[in-house]
């Protein structure tokens, strides 16, 4: 399982579980920031993390699907 850092920079690289149940705001190749969201889980917690795409929120997505920049 891939670990990501909170304010990282990485592209959107969708594995399976993404493609089937993907996030509302990113398309595959996007530059995404890891964020972590107040009252949310933080980000790798259960191999999840939520980011977001040119500042806003673009979904929660799996921490195996973001390659680093």
């Amino acid at each position: 399982m891939n670990k990501v850092r909170v304010g990282g920079r990485y592209r959107y690289e969708p594995v399976m579980f993404d493609l089937l149940n993907p996030p509302f705001d990113v398309k595959k190749g996007d530059t995404v920031t890891v964020v972590n969201l107040p009252g949310c889980p933080r980000a790798n917690t259960m191999g999840m993390c939520h980011v977001a795409r040119d500042g806003k929120f673009a979904g929660m997505v799996m921490t195996n699907s973001l390659v680093k920049v």
